[in-house]
């Protein structure tokens, strides 16, 4: 000791008794926290470090994530013309009626929306033209929809005038639109969202060879619709497996009126599994089309016509695919059946008639080359 110091105390009775009751304390509030925390958000505690006199060292403590479920609902053809029109204009609100409770129904909804968003312009030289207001996005959002894709042959219906609309009517609604911007970079670009903490991308392009596609695919510095003849879908892909969780790409394909999937139909989707899609999901032949897997990618051919502006369009079967994801994997897969109505909608099927459209959907698969389960 040296001279002069002070000898050192230990603590008093009446400190230890503070110290045990603040340890009591924290160790409490832990464990109502850790309650608190839902299971699928809540970080493994791993092991404690081994001692000084442990026969061998352990791996440094980790922790892991549980893969969550999520489910993503896909919807096929929506547009306002004739009698949906008559719809969004006495009430975007209300515009997709009861349909909306199954487009509600799941973490993430998607539909194809295939019109130019317009007031303006001049019709192309084609058959038909699809123009709509953009009030029609005030209609998808209180239905329940989150992201349309407008890769399709009907975008740029109303030529540059309707086109460069559509573009200032998706920035001015900031409603989330895939397949489609002012050049290629932006067409082919995936959407991004975080889905309950998981990253899923979604990209969109049109394989329907028609006048839309050859006078209006997106290119280097002029707008237009992404094609899925292009590379750059291929590559877009590839980019967003390295980004996101779950990869999924919605496209405009098939032939109107065949129940089976074409040749075209089968070779890209093949390339889009190799790619690292997760799902292929589409629409285009008015039609529901089979599904399944091809590998561990899930693939749904056809999804129908849905919001609907007349009748006898090859049918009025139509309903939401929802696909619940564990992962990168889909581990379910259910159609809820809808009949469209005198009205456009598509009301969601109950009884026989549900049963039909399932059983309908469920015999398709016949002619996809798909598996019943994943590989």
């Amino acid at each position: 000791m040296h001279a002069g110091r002070a000898p050192r105390r230990g603590p008093g009775p009446g400190t230890w008794v503070a110290v045990v009751a603040a340890v009591l304390l924290v160790t409490g509030g832990l464990v109502t926290l850790a309650r608190s925390i839902r299971p699928a958000d809540r970080a493994t505690i791993a092991a404690p470090a081994p001692t000084a006199a442990a026969a061998a060292p352990t791996p440094a403590p980790t922790t892991s994530r549980p893969a969550a479920r999520l489910t993503l609902a896909f919807a096929g053809d929506v547009h306002f013309a004739d009698r949906t029109a008559a719809r969004l204009t006495a009430d975007p609100d209300t515009a997709f009626g009861e349909a909306a409770t199954a487009l509600r129904a799941a973490d993430l909804t998607m539909v194809n929306l295939e019109t130019a968003v317009t007031e303006r312009g001049s019709p192309e030289p084609k058959e038909f033209h699809f123009r709509t207001p953009a009030t029609a996005f005030t209609a998808l959002r209180a239905a329940g929809v989150d992201v349309a894709t407008m890769a399709n042959n009907h975008a740029a219906d109303y030529g540059a005038v309707g086109l460069s609309d559509t573009l200032a009517a998706i920035k001015s609604t900031r409603f989330p639109t895939i397949g489609i911007g002012a050049d290629a970079g932006r067409a082919y670009a995936p959407y991004y969202v975080t889905v309950r903490g998981h990253r899923v991308a979604l990209l969109a392009a049109s394989q329907i060879r028609d006048r839309t596609l050859s006078a209006w695919t997106a290119g280097p510095t002029s707008a237009g619709i992404a094609s899925a003849y292009d590379d750059r879908l291929i590559a877009a892909v590839q980019a967003a497996r390295d980004q996101a969780e779950i990869v999924v790409v919605y496209l405009h394909w098939g032939v109107e009126g065949q129940g089976c999937p074409s040749g075209d139909q089968r070779a890209l989707a093949a390339r889009l599994a190799a790619a690292g899609a997760d799902a292929v999901v589409g629409t285009h032949a008015h039609l529901l089309l089979g599904a399944g897997y091809l590998g561990s990618t899930y693939v749904a051919y056809g999804l129908g016509n849905y919001l609907w502006w007349r009748n006898s369009a090859y049918s009025d079967d139509t309903g939401v695919l929802r696909l619940t994801f564990a992962g990168r994997r889909v581990v379910g897969a259910v159609l809820a059946p809808a009949r469209i109505d005198g009205r456009g909608v598509p009301v969601p099927a109950t009884g026989g008639t549900a049963a039909r459209i399932q059983q309908k959907w469920a015999g398709l698969a016949g002619c996809t080359g798909l598996a019943a389960r994943a590989s």
